[in-house]
């Protein structure tokens, strides 16, 4: 079977080797990648979280020990795994707190029983901040020193790196730029987490279809509505498929989107400075590949540019983040890496 693109066979690889976790709520990628941080293997299993953390923790064990195999190596060349949770948890102690999407995984030390399961040394960090990270070393970012990365789907995820290290915080909450407040008045949306104002009330997959729904409400003309009568469920997909259409509102929603998360954008700059802000995830309406994702990144830059000091709109770049999915394991890997090469000097 051939390599995905981009992936490469075990005979071109670097040593030495590691592997990435990206626990997602869902599902779980674990991918073997080499010194370089070329993927292998990548495989995908479901996360079942009604099983519990420790049925978690053995499964993901084993999904590290078969994506090594199928990368054609064997275990005692793989120098250390890194895995990727979701938050909330302490990165420190190797605990994932309480996690809004893994119920009943409360307080569970996730680190150190994967390290068990896997029998293998493991880095311990937040999703957002692999997948950044995963940018930062081979993706969109690796030509900056700094970047911070804004994931859109269901919900905003943000990871920030600055000179090769994470923005972890004190309490593991670094980086949780989807809850920033960019509305902070009596009556802002409320966001998922239950806070009123944050950006991830405006700018997520999820807010997209709350406000797409109030406007078709509030008798706006619009071919979604045509989809809607006839079973289909609303979503920033098929928004993205009538706005290339000319649907008005579809248009409006998107720009919409793009305005908002720019205000969250410049909060970022003006707080970090880093690079380059870099886009990704599930929402950017085609990316780079359409007219439509293109003119999403346009009205980001263009609001951020009005927003901002000009000397940061010309320097501060914004673009598409391009490893998609595999992000979050490489960044995972990469990070595992990282403490590798500290301990080995």
């Amino acid at each position: 079977m051939p390599l995905p693109h981009g992936y490469i066979d075990f005979h071109e690889a670097k040593a030495p080797f590691f592997v990435g976790i990206d626990l997602g709520g869902t599902s779980i990628k674990v991918g073997v990648v080499d010194d370089l941080g070329r993927p292998l293997h990548r495989l995908s299993v479901p996360t079942e979280v009604h099983r519990g953390a420790e049925d978690a923790a053995a499964r993901m064990g084993k999904a590290v020990r078969d994506a090594v195999e199928a990368a054609g190596l064997k275990t005692s060349a793989i120098a250390r795994v890194g895995l990727g949770s979701p938050g909330t948890m302490d990165i420190r102690q190797g605990l994932i707190v309480a996690p809004v999407n893994l119920k009943g995984w409360d307080n569970f030390p996730l680190r150190d029983r994967t390290a068990f399961h896997c029998d293998l040394p493991l880095t311990f960090e937040n999703d957002a901040n692999a997948a950044a990270y995963g940018e930062y070393w081979v993706g969109s970012g690796r030509d900056f020193q700094s970047i911070a990365l804004f994931t859109l789907g269901t919900g905003i995820g943000c990871g920030i790196i600055i000179d090769d290290f994470p923005i972890d915080g004190e309490n593991s909450h670094g980086g949780e730029c989807g809850h920033m407040i960019i509305d902070p008045s009596p009556d802002a949306r409320i966001c998922p987490c239950g806070f009123r104002g944050h950006l991830e009330a405006y700018a997520s997959a999820l807010s997209f279809v709350k406000r797409a729904k109030e406007a078709l409400e509030s008798g706006a003309v619009s071919s979604l509505s045509e989809r809607i009568a006839a079973g289909e469920t609303l979503s920033p997909l098929m928004a993205a498929e009538e706005a290339e259409k000319g649907d008005d509102l579809s248009l409006k929603l998107i720009f919409e989107t793009a305005r908002y998360l720019a205000v969250g954008i410049v909060n970022v700059m003006h707080t970090v400075d880093p690079s380059a802000i870099l886009i990704g995830g599930a929402m950017t309406f085609g990316g780079n590949k359409t007219p439509l994702g293109r003119q999403f990144l346009s009205e980001i830059r263009q609001e951020v540019a009005q927003r901002t000091f000009a000397v940061l709109a010309k320097k501060t770049k914004i673009e598409f983040a391009t490893l998609g999915g595999d992000a979050g394991f490489i960044g995972a890997a990469g990070m595992a890496r990282l403490d590798y090469r500290k301990l080995t000097g």
